[in-house]
């Protein structure tokens, strides 16, 4: 048998293996179970940077309530080394569990529930609690099995734990989700966290188990991975409710690019909804509003060349060819899906007028920033239209670094314009990038637009304590010299310039909200932009 065939060390558990082969494949499960461990993490903190918004803040939290909640998971351990491979298998299926399925639950507390922030703290807490809990009952068996020092059992473990962890880290972004996505990415990990935890108690210390225990971890795993696979199984039905749920019954196109998620909704250029990562990004009911306001007064003066930073949909576009002296249109879209979209989807390019058969009009997937910095070519007017300046990812986009590589490509009598936000619900956001285009060497001229209908609430109201939208657009007119005055043609939304009192305070306002340190040419997080 054997039992009789495999040598013991003194002081050592009966093992199924022999004790270098239990040693390898206890350290072996040390990695994959720090792989997952990773992975939990790195899920959480993008769903909630795409459910919630600002990844710096949902990292911050997510990782801060792991690493506090890990601390008591070890505490916790401590009460199960005696019975420690029973232990461990029972905790790697309760993580597989909720770290397999904590994507699904965000996702559905943000489609059903309108709020994931509470499931987004309670996952941390758990999966925290439940991968802390890991190494003290990892290195009882690690010494049951390959009697040690501590110091070697340590160091072994944690080798194995950091190099799984980077391995984790690596697989989430390049391998899980453009295979498989953040829903399905996550039910596999945990399928295999269970499977690899189950392995390693029922085969190497399968002899410290009683009959009891040993069908009760059978039992428990089976279940596990079922319930994931069942949950893989129908997670495409589930990601088609929530989708509903969230953006209506009329989604007519959804699809995960390798930049973001880019859904568009309605049936004709009349009722058209374009959403880039979850926030409304055009509205037909009222997109021309805010691509006359942002395009026209820009155009006052020389205007034969002309770059659109951002504008992948095409509607900015539109604008700028009406004019018959353009001679060339250089529009820089990150996401290759969304002028792709904007080519082909019969209502978007009908919206956009087919900008994209235009001749005169030229497309350069990058990113603005990198592209701007390679690129020695000149233009008369730039326009950014670029995402909100609340989102994290867009931060450098708003930038005075951003700005003067713009400047760097202007001619000397050219000018841009910069959606800067909403100055009637958001003030301090729009003052701080006004400020940072006049750090970028740039003369400003602000202005904004109103009978805004659409768009994301910008916070609760002081009186009311609900959220309310923006009612506003606001822009940054800007030039090398002083610029002139604004003008839109017959018929177009009323402008309204912002007069100097409010020039005075909006700048006195972005300035006290910079951080202690940090040089004034440097725009600061949006979190520091928020209004009290």
């Amino acid at each position: 048998m054997i039992d009789q065939q495999v040598p013991l060390r003194r002081g050592a558990t009966r093992l199924s293996v022999r004790p270098r082969t239990g040693r390898f494949l206890v350290l072996a499960v040390v990695f994959i179970c720090a792989a997952c461990g990773l992975v939990y993490e790195l899920e959480l903190v993008a769903l909630a940077s795409y459910l919630i918004g600002d990844s710096v803040t949902q990292a911050s939290v997510v990782l801060s309530v792991m690493v506090f909640a890990m601390g008591i998971g070890s505490l916790l351990a401590k009460r199960l080394r005696g019975r420690a491979a029973v232990g461990f298998g029972l905790i790697e299926a309760a993580l597989a569990l909720v770290g397999g399925t904590s994507a699904l639950v965000l996702y559905a507390s943000f489609a059903w529930l309108g709020e994931s922030r509470h499931a987004l703290v309670g996952f941390s807490l758990a999966i925290g609690i439940l991968i802390g809990a890991e190494i003290p009952l990892l290195m009882t068996l690690i010494q049951r099995v390959d009697r040690q020092d501590a110091g070697g059992a340590v160091a072994d473990l944690f080798a194995a734990d950091y190099v799984g962890a980077l391995v984790g880290g690596l697989a989430f972004p390049f391998l899980l989700l453009p295979m498989m996505g953040q829903l399905t990415g996550a039910l596999f990990t945990g399928a295999v966290n269970a499977a690899a935890g189950g392995a390693l108690v029922l085969w190497v210390f399968r002899r410290d188990l009683g009959r009891r225990s040993r069908r009760l971890l059978i039992g428990v795993n089976a279940v596990v991975i079922a319930l994931l696979v069942t949950a893989s199984v129908l997670v495409d039905d589930f990601e088609r409710a929530a989708r509903r749920a969230v953006y209506g019954d009329e989604v007519r196109v959804a699809v995960q690019t390798d930049v973001q998620e880019v859904v568009l909704t309605g049936r004709g250029r009349g009722a058209l909804d374009l959403y880039l990562d979850g926030r409304l990004r055009v509205s037909s009911r009222d997109e021309h509003r805010y691509h006359e306001a942002l395009v026209h007064p820009a155009m006052k003066g020389a205007h034969q060349r002309v770059l659109i930073l951002g504008g992948g949909d095409g509607l900015a576009a539109r604008e700028v060819l009406r004019y018959p002296d353009v001679t060339s249109v250089v529009v820089v879209e990150l996401d290759p899906a969304v002028t792709r979209l904007a080519r082909t989807d019969p209502a978007l390019s009908g919206l956009n007028g087919q900008a994209y058969e235009d001749p005169r009009l030229t497309t350069v997937t990058g990113d603005a920033f990198t592209w701007l910095r390679g690129t020695h070519d000149r233009y008369d007017v730039v326009v950014s239209d670029l995402p909100d300046p609340g989102i994290t990812a867009s931060t450098k986009l708003y930038a005075a670094e951003f700005y003067g590589l713009i400047a760097g490509v202007l001619e000397p009598g050219g000018r841009l314009v910069v959606h800067a936000g909403s100055p009637g619900s958001r003030p301090t956001t729009f003052w701080t990038v006004e400020a940072s285009v006049r750090a970028g060497g740039l003369a400003t001229r602000p202005y904004s637009v109103g009978g805004r209908l659409t768009g994301f609430a910008a916070g609760p109201d002081r009186a009311t304590g609900r959220a309310e939208s923006p009612r506003d657009w606001g822009f940054v007119l800007a030039a090398r010299q002083r610029v002139g005055r604004l003008g839109m043609d017959p018929g177009a939304p009323a402008l309204r310039t912002l007069g100097e009192r409010e020039l005075l305070a909006g700048r006195r306002s972005a300035e006290r909200v910079r951080q202690p340190g940090v040089p004034p040419s440097t725009l600061v997080h949006p979190r520091y932009w928020e209004e009290p």
